[in-house]
């Protein structure tokens, strides 16, 4: 459980850490992530490194498809991830 406990802190730290770049390329003018990126990024699990990243980085607060897709996604993976420990525990078998 520890290792997969890991896994997701990491990826959400790697999505923060995309918002940051993003944010310094709209800054410097440069190629930018595509919006969708970011959004399947906070949906495959990131959902909270996404919002933390809206946050520290003060980037794509005011959009409202990150407004409420974001804290929407970070629902799905509360959900996805409850899911997961329900399926696990209902086949029998532990976390760990």
């Amino acid at each position: 459980m520890t290792k997969y406990i890991v896994a997701f802190i990491i990826w959400n730290i790697v999505v923060a850490l995309v918002y940051g770049v993003d944010k310094n390329k709209a800054q410097r003018g440069a190629w930018r992530i595509p919006e969708k990126v970011l959004i399947a990024l906070a949906f495959l699990g990131g959902g909270i490194g996404a919002y933390a990243g809206m946050h520290i980085f003060h980037h794509k607060t005011k959009k409202p498809l990150f407004r409420i897709g974001v804290p929407l996604c970070i629902l799905i993976n509360i959900a996805e991830i409850v899911a997961v420990i329900w399926a696990i525990y209902r086949a029998g078998a532990t976390l760990y």
